[in-house]
């Protein structure tokens, strides 16, 4: 995970800089192929970076806080308190949210980090209806500033690597990327 940097030289604003967390650990998954799309289609003003930590991080645990926080979670931990925005793509297990989005998760409930941060969720399948509610109201709870004016929903679901790169390829779905992302940027300009 490289660091933000808080200004681009070519901008007379300050760069946006969002953070995108798959909730995903599976190595074709379409929630971490549309957080790199994602990432690819982030528009002038905004950079997205795809956080690729989650498989790497150790069960949470209360007593490894503090000094005894491993250095996976403190890079997680950093990198969410660094961006200005995170944005969650996550997939439904068993009628919810998979352990290792809310082991990441986890690792910021005694943090500031999550505090007023602003966020949102993106779907790579119209069926993760459950795991949608579930995760949402963990983020409110986490007191996370979560953005639900707009979703960006791309239907992924059961297609294979090809079929989902063209997909994520075709003009319509690149500008919804855009225009999602465009969108959640003006939420975080006007917190």
């Amino acid at each position: 995970m490289v660091g933000f940097s808080r200004r681009d030289s070519r901008l007379a604003s300050p760069l946006l800089n969002i953070l995108a967390i798959s909730g995903s650990l599976r190595a074709a998954s379409t929630n971490s192929a549309l957080t790199v799309a994602l990432a690819q289609n982030a528009p002038t003003g905004c950079r997205v970076a795809a956080y690729d930590g989650l498989g790497r991080l150790p069960i949470f645990n209360p007593d490894d806080e503090g000094e005894r926080t491993p250095p996976e979670a403190s890079v997680l931990i950093d990198a969410v308190t660094s961006a200005d925005g995170v944005i969650v793509s996550c997939p439904e297990y068993a009628h919810g949210v998979p352990g290792g989005l809310k082991n990441a998760i986890d690792w910021l409930v005694s943090r500031d980090a999550a505090v007023a941060k602003p966020a949102m969720l993106v779907h790579a399948s119209p069926r993760s209806l459950f795991a949608r509610a579930a995760l949402a109201e963990i983020m409110r709870t986490m007191s996370f500033a979560l953005y639900e004016e707009a979703a960006l929903e791309i239907a992924l679901l059961g297609k294979k690597p090809p079929e989902v790169e063209k997909i994520l390829a075709e003009p319509a779905n690149r500008l919804a990327m855009r225009s999602a992302i465009s969108a959640f940027a003006d939420f975080i300009r006007s917190r």
